[in-house]
């Protein structure tokens, strides 16, 4: 993927973008193609689009959109981020990912905000994002030059981590610090993007182990991590998540999504058989990943829909 800022479109097709994204009689699958491309642009346009999603009927396009913004690092979005994040009326993934956004952006202006949602908001999984986004900022902090400016960040999956990955450890002691209960979250994130990063079986199967973790957040991010890595051995447990009705929906989204990477005969027939789960989240994860994987097989980009001319009607 190239940079977000080496993209220019015409106003005419950025307002088309904007507008698809924010169309509620279009399918969800559609709206993403929209986000994805949006989330590729700068300035107030893409920027309130994605904010004016943060509060969508649809959880998963919102919390999708907070994400987008976290990951854009736009600092004109932070108040509408910190909006989302008090508004305990939202679903807890859409909270839980604007303080996750809030980290990604890493201003230390936003530490007071997530202390208090750290101590106050109702919900564990955001609770311990505003955790890891406390810490994050001040991981950035101590890294920080002598200018005061944040050393720029290697990023080999092209994505904003909520942890920096852990250094200077064998795959044996990332595997002992992931899977064990009594350690921090953040502590246990940084050696599952150690592991990302090593790759191999052994860290893989180390990764997949850890989705037995008491965390809905951290097996919800195991299974991200998964689908990042696109290996077939995480297909069988990916696919134990999805069928499990009693896992946290939070979880069983990111596994649909993760199949829909790995995308083998298996995958995508248990991709196909719930689209119709009752869990919107679940459903429309499965609509959106088969749809993307059918842009992948006509071997057009799911993501640039800014290539294309708008239809004129």
């Amino acid at each position: 993927m190239a940079s977000p800022s080496s993209f220019k479109v015409s106003p005419e097709t950025e307002k088309f973008l904007c507008d698809r994204l924010l169309d509620q009689t279009q399918p969800i699958s559609e709206r993403f193609r929209a986000l994805f491309s949006l989330r590729n642009l700068r300035g107030p346009a893409p920027r309130n689009a994605l904010i004016l999603a943060t509060r969508d009927s649809s959880n998963l396009l919102a919390h999708e959109a907070a994400f987008a913004l976290g990951q854009m690092q736009d600092t004109d979005a932070v108040p509408a981020l910190e909006a989302v994040l008090n508004n305990i009326a939202l679903h807890p993934i859409v909270r839980h990912e604007a303080a996750e956004a809030l980290g990604a952006i890493g201003l230390e202006s936003n530490v007071p905000l997530l202390k208090r949602s750290l101590v106050s908001d109702p919900a564990e999984e955001v609770r311990e994002t505003c955790e890891l986004a406390l810490q994050r900022i001040e991981e950035l902090k101590s890294v920080a030059d002598n200018d005061g400016m944040v050393a720029k960040e290697v990023l080999p999956f092209l994505s904003v981590d909520p942890a920096a990955p852990a250094s200077c450890s064998s795959v044996s002691q990332l595997r002992d610090v992931l899977l064990d209960e009594e350690k921090g979250m953040y502590e246990r994130y940084a050696a599952l993007f150690a592991l990302r990063n090593h790759g191999g079986d052994e860290a893989i199967s180390a990764i997949i182990d850890s989705l037995s973790a008491s965390s809905a957040l951290l097996r919800h991010e195991v299974a991200y991590v998964l689908g990042q890595l696109q290996n077939k051995a995480a297909s069988d447990a990916l696919c134990r998540v999805l069928r499990n009705a009693n896992e946290h929906p939070m979880v069983r989204h990111e596994a649909a999504e993760a199949l829909g990477s790995i995308a083998d005969d298996e995958s995508v027939a248990l991709l196909k058989e719930f689209a119709q789960d009752p869990e919107p989240l679940v459903s429309q994860s499965c609509e959106v990943a088969l749809s993307m994987l059918e842009f992948e097989k006509s071997g057009k980009s799911f993501e640039f829909l800014f290539m294309q001319t708008p239809e004129v009607h």
